[in-house]
């Protein structure tokens, strides 16, 4: 069941920023995938900083999310 959530939040935030990494699109599974890889990378970032977001749902939301738009903005940068 864990892993079935990575897989919704994943989705939800690889989504997300999307949205907002407008010139970068991807596919749903682009968007699980990048929100899955962006989970770890935020959560690097979140702990570089100690930055702490909270176990609710926001919170578990917000980190992958912050971490999704960087992937996909490297993601932009090496395409180019």
């Amino acid at each position: 069941m864990n892993f079935l959530w990575w897989i919704i939040v994943g989705g939800i935030a690889g989504w997300l920023a999307s949205l907002v990494v407008k010139s970068v699109r991807v596919s749903v599974l682009g968007a699980i995938i990048a929100g899955i890889i962006g989970g770890v990378v935020g959560g690097f970032v979140f702990d570089l900083l100690n930055i702490t977001a909270g176990s609710n749902l926001i919170g578990q939301i917000l980190v992958p999310f912050v971490g999704a738009v960087i992937v996909l903005l490297i993601y932009r940068a090496i395409r180019r």
